[in-house]
């Protein structure tokens, strides 16, 4: 069953699932069809089915798209594996990204996408900003990310990191976080400053594991090559030849945000991530990512890369939760607006 608008079809897809399994269609299909439906909406598509006969109507790329989508979930239900509305919305969005890059490359010369090889895994940036994104960070040596919670700026860096030192392409990894505390002091958390801030950067171990493995990455941090480091261990010390990450740094002064970037040295590259609605700093004081955005917006060799909301790529609530509080943000606006309004008046 399908909840999209009747349209005008411009192609039809007509197959059968084999073997014909009532109890993987069911895993498939979900409780009153809903992964069926997830489908038939992400694409505004039609999609009928009786046992293990689908048909598909509608857009000739969407309908295309389905199809795979639709058989390949049904090859991985063949070990019992549990079909969930999470794993098909990143296949939904890999979808996306094909789509569009189909009609990027009469634009873009047949420019291919961009995929990042690990050890441990093989990264495809989903959707056309994560592509501009890794594209601006080979082309700059120094790079912004910027954009909500969810979208992969952090992901990403660390994958192009670890993918240019596996190609010797720089010598170490540094990875660096302002430890700013976002509601909770410090002091009462127990242990000595490494410990107290481990938990700041534990976004940047998962990722590092995910792509190196645990005993790769211990090894790495033994000999020096990976070093993850609080922002305030950076001051006085020079970077060549090393991919460095600064995390978070909408949580950075504008003093502090200078002094990083002025310690990168030659055969360095650079990567500031950040989200601007999500400042921790202290009331009044100014974040070192909005101001650096205006200072530096025009410098050659720097680029900027922008998310926005329908970027996220974690769970669909994700999205709809930044959505809500945007609009929130925008309505409270528009009060304190007419509010002043009402005072010239």
């Amino acid at each position: 069953m399908s909840t999209a608008k009747a349209e005008q079809h411009t192609a039809q897809s007509d197959f059968h699932l084999e073997p014909d399994d009532a109890r993987r269609l069911a895993n498939l299909c979900g409780q009153t069809d809903s992964h069926i439906k997830q489908i038939a909406k992400h694409f505004n598509i039609k999609i009928f089915n009786r046992g293990n006969h689908f048909k598909i109507a509608g857009e000739a790329a969407s309908v295309e798209h389905a199809s795979q989508i639709i058989q390949k979930l049904y090859r991985e239900t063949h070990n019992g594996t549990e079909i969930r509305s999470d794993v098909i919305h990143l296949l939904l969005k890999e979808a996306d990204i094909e789509i569009a890059q189909v009609k990027e490359q009469i634009d873009d010369h047949g420019k291919r996408p961009v995929v990042l090889r690990t050890p441990k895994l093989i990264i495809k940036p989903r959707g056309a900003n994560q592509q501009k994104y890794v594209r601006g960070i080979a082309d700059y040596d120094i790079n912004f990310g910027i954009g909500p919670a969810g979208t992969g700026k952090t992901y990403l860096a660390v994958a192009c990191a670890v993918e240019a030192l596996m190609r010797d392409d720089v010598q170490k990894i540094l990875l660096v976080r302002p430890a700013v505390e976002a509601g909770e002091k410090l002091g009462f958390l127990p242990g000595d400053l490494a410990q107290k801030i481990d938990p700041y950067l534990r976004p940047l171990y998962d990722a590092l594991h995910d792509m190196l493995g645990y005993e790769q990455v211990t090894k790495l941090q033994e000999r020096n090559v990976i070093e993850i480091a609080p922002l305030a261990y950076m001051r006085g010390r020079t970077l060549s030849n090393a991919f460095v990450i600064l995390d978070e740094s909408q949580n950075t002064t504008p003093e502090q945000m200078k002094m990083f970037l002025t310690r990168i040295g030659f055969g360095s590259k650079a990567v500031v991530t950040g989200d601007v609605t999500q400042i921790d700093l202290p009331r009044g004081a100014r974040s070192g990512l909005t101001q650096i955005m205006h200072i530096l917006k025009d410098v050659d060799g720097i680029g900027f890369s922008h998310f926005a909301n329908k970027d996220v790529v974690r769970h669909p609530l994700v999205q709809r939760i930044v959505d809500a509080y945007d609009a929130h943000d925008a309505e409270v606006e528009q009060k304190r607006h007419e509010k002043a309004q009402e005072k010239q008046d």
